[in-house]
């Protein structure tokens, strides 16, 4: 969905002076694209990989005068700005969930279709990882993390299996928790959706990056960062994201008066703009073209006017 992305960001990033942030560089394929499309537009992009950055980096020097490239957490946004003393962007986006190199290297512990350690830190020079996770966390919290994060109807049987194995093996190998997955869930249940260990791994990633946390209070700094006239385009991969997306468009988009007023005063008026109608979906071509984009869910919105303190 590269090609949309760039499409609902170009309006704000053609004229001359335009600075674009990705908030979410992984392999710089979007910040390539971003800097090859828009010639005029300065580029600030964010990863918490360092080898992501390194490699990015070799991938952009072509464009080197034009890029900035950060190492930071993408909710750092505002702080990153501040210290470029760069008060307003014309373009934010994001591109949510795990980068193909994490999932394409086995030592990560990203995938559940390779054994490698139980890892899964986007980030691994600290936090806790996914066997710290699995081996300290009290059952009761384990089953709301399988529930909220990986949306696992089966996360009562599975968190009893996982807490009967580690008081005899701490878990520390991404293929013995696939295993235990498989024997403790019933049948029906692994006839359904790809891979029955999907949903957990799912949910220990995003507990130990704290995805939604950081996401929570990343859209939000995007959309202050955005100077009038700018746009934000996020492409999010499961539903929490998605949901949460939509949430803080969707109340920037509505007007805050109290009911009932004739005129709408401006500080009430909405802040952005939504460009897409709810979110939109890959093409069947994308999907064919690259199996990992589809459950891909866009969503845009345009600043069309500064926020007024009340």
């Amino acid at each position: 969905m590269l090609r949309r992305c760039l499409d609902l960001l170009a309006p704000s990033l053609a004229e001359p002076g335009a600075t674009v942030v990705d908030c979410t560089l992984g392999l710089g394929g979007h910040s390539e694209a971003l800097l090859a499309t828009f010639p005029a537009a300065r580029l600030i992009a964010l990863d918490r990989d360092r080898e992501a950055l390194r490699l990015a980096g070799e991938r952009l020097a072509p464009y080197a005068e034009r890029a900035t490239l950060v190492h930071a957490v993408y909710d750092e946004l505002p702080d990153v700005l501040e210290r470029l003393g760069v008060p307003r962007v014309q373009g934010v986006l994001f591109d949510l969930g795990v980068s193909s190199m994490q999932l394409d290297e086995a030592e990560r512990g990203f995938a559940y279709a390779q054994d490698a350690p139980l890892d899964m830190r986007m980030d691994q020079t600290r936090g806790l990882s996914a066997a710290d996770v699995l081996n300290t966390y009290p059952p009761g919290e384990l089953v709301r993390l399988l529930r909220s994060y990986g949306e696992e109807k089966q996360a009562k049987r599975i968190v009893e299996a996982v807490v009967r194995e580690r008081q005899k093996e701490p878990f520390s190998r991404s293929a013995r928790l696939v295993e235990l997955i498989r024997d403790a869930l019933p049948q029906a249940a692994k006839r359904t959706g790809g891979n029955p260990a999907k949903r957990t791994f799912q949910a220990l990633r995003i507990e130990v990056n704290g995805e939604l946390a950081v996401l929570e209070r990343a859209v939000p700094a995007a959309v202050d960062a955005l100077a009038v006239g700018g746009r934000i385009a996020v492409l999010s991969y499961h539903s929490l994201e998605d949901r949460l997306v939509k949430r803080v468009l969707t109340a920037g988009a509505n007007s805050t008066a109290p009911p009932g007023l004739p005129v709408v005063p401006e500080q009430y008026q909405p802040r952005l703009k939504l460009l897409t109608r709810g979110a939109e979906l890959p093409t069947e071509e994308e999907v064919a073209e690259n199996r990992r984009a589809a459950p891909a869910r866009l969503r845009g919105a345009e600043r069309i006017r500064e926020a007024h303190s009340s």
